[in-house]
């Protein structure tokens, strides 16, 4: 529990700084030091003076040096830390915690989905995927015919939903751009959520549909069939026989049922977005703890965004279950440090605007937090982008920083559930994997009661602990995977966050 009778934070003893529970004014005391100007709520104070050019230390780790002399007592941000890009020195395994699994009859369990290949969905959607941009109208007509009073005679459906994107030609054929979409939408072709799925081309793209069947060993069936606009004869034939092929899948969809199924079963992304001060105080280590409570069940946590794991990779690396795998984080690591300088940027591009005012002022600081949503148990593997995700427990996928992006990766790698932490008040949804959100603050879950699911800023306003709303997480995890609608399902969002993540040329 952390202690609140003052008006800020100290997160360990080694630190420099502390965070302001509530705008602290000239002349109050902080650790016996006096206030020297007004310190907005979530930001930093010096609790001693800090050189120029010293280190900044938060959660006892770096988070920037000083760009000039910092008195006691000041308020610490943009204007006097700056960044700086890492040098690390790794260790492997030397954190490594092995959590033990519950016996099968002791695992928690939901309400799922069961699929023939033995995969669980928790929900239940037909897609309509895109291979190409010039296929998306098609898709989006198709999808726009199954109306809420077509869909009243499917009960057991979820919905037909469209997952279309701007990408699919003026791309080479290989590289790292071509390879990330054709794993997303294999990723989507088989994901457990989907009970069927139709994939519309149109016909002469670069991201052609026999290659990606014959690439991946995709076979047609009554549940899987492909189209393509060019030789079906146009837009309009494409629609009415993309209308027929859904309407011929819906009764055998309509014919699966929920069960009762383990939580080993469940692979949850773990997603921030919009983060402030208080998301690695509150809401992504409750959500870590949850992580745990997932492994300790036999289930599968996905953290994700490699940019904003930046300067905190060495706290994974430390628990890697082996040398081998933490390579793989640093190999991630490098690349993104090669593309962001060969296209003019620096990883401290992040933290955003929005993040700054919430009181983050380095992409050091952000990711410290971030990490923070993946629990403490062994990290058992590290995979590319929409890569298939085929090892239990707490692994690492490398994403961008950007929410749908990321949140599309980790749903092509198998990710069932998505849980999602915000601080300035994301409205995120996703579709088909239903996404839960998580105030970082008890200020944002009151200001957007319909898209806030969890407030975890009760671990500051209300003296709840890491672990009461990492509990709460878990449960309502299992609630929501089990049927229950997450609020941003509850208003209909997630046609519109499939984002595929584009890299290279367009042609």
């Amino acid at each position: 529990m952390l202690d609140t009778k003052n008006p800020y934070v100290r997160l360990d003893t080694a630190d420099n700084v502390v965070t302001a529970i509530r705008k602290l004014q000239p002349g109050e005391t902080v650790e016996s030091t006096t206030v020297q100007g007004d310190v907005p709520t979530g930001h930093k104070v010096s609790v001693r003076a800090i050189a120029a050019g010293e280190p900044v230390l938060k959660y006892a780790q770096l988070i920037g040096y000083a760009a000039q002399d910092i008195p006691a007592g000041t308020h610490v941000h943009v204007h006097n830390l700056e960044f700086r890009n890492t040098d690390q020195t790794y260790d492997f395994c030397v954190d490594r915690r092995d959590i033990d699994i519950l016996p099968t009859a002791q695992q928690a369990t939901f309400q799922g989905y069961r699929r023939d290949n033995g995969q669980v969905g928790t929900r239940n959607y037909i897609g309509v995927l895109t291979s190409v941009n010039c296929s998306a109208t098609a898709a989006r007509f198709i999808a726009q015919a199954f109306t809420p009073d077509v869909m009243a005679q499917y009960p057991n459906v979820d919905g037909v939903a469209a997952f279309v994107h701007g990408t699919g030609c003026g791309m080479a054929d290989n590289g790292d751009g071509f390879a990330n979409l054709q794993r997303v939408l294999w990723g989507y072709a088989r994901h457990p959520n989907l009970a069927g799925v139709l994939l519309v081309g149109l016909g002469c793209e670069v991201n052609q549909i026999d290659f990606l069947l014959d690439a991946y060993g995709i076979k047609q069936g009554p549940l899987f069939r492909t189209m393509n606009i060019q030789t079906t004869g146009g837009l309009r034939k494409t629609v009415d026989a993309g209308v027929e092929m859904i309407r011929e899948m819906l009764p055998s969809a309509n014919s699966t049922v929920r069960e009762t199924c383990s939580a080993s079963e469940l692979m949850v992304a773990l997603q921030c977005g919009g983060s402030d001060a208080w998301s690695g105080i509150t809401a992504n280590p409750a959500l870590g703890f949850a992580a745990d409570l997932l492994v300790a069940n036999g289930g599968t946590g996905v953290l994700g965004e490699t940019p904003e794991v930046y300067g905190a990779e060495h706290l994974l690396t430390r628990r890697a279950i082996d040398e081998k795998t933490g390579q793989k984080l640093i190999e991630r690591i490098e690349w993104w440090e090669d593309y962001t300088a060969r296209n003019f940027g620096s990883m401290d591009n992040n933290p955003s605007p929005g993040n700054k005012r919430g009181g983050l002022t380095t992409i050091l600081e952000k990711s410290l937090g971030a990490v923070a949503k993946g629990g403490t148990s062994t990290l058992n593997g590290v995979f590319r982008y929409a890569e298939p995700v085929d090892r239990k427990g707490f692994v690492f996928m490398d994403t961008p920083g950007y929410d749908p992006a990321s949140v599309t990766g980790q749903v092509a790698g198998g990710c069932n559930v998505v849980c999602f932490t915000t601080g300035r008040g994301s409205a995120y949804g996703c579709k088909p994997s239903p996404s839960i959100k998580i105030a970082t603050n008890s200020d944002i879950y009151s200001r957007m009661p319909e898209d806030m699911d969890i407030d975890a800023g009760r671990i500051v306003t209300d003296n709840a602990t890491v672990e009461d709303v990492g509990r709460e997480i878990f449960q309502h995890i299992l609630d929501v995977a089990s049927g229950r609608p997450s609020l941003s399902e509850a208003q209909g969002l997630g046609d519109n966050e499939f984002v595929p993540w584009q890299i290279g040329a367009t042609m």
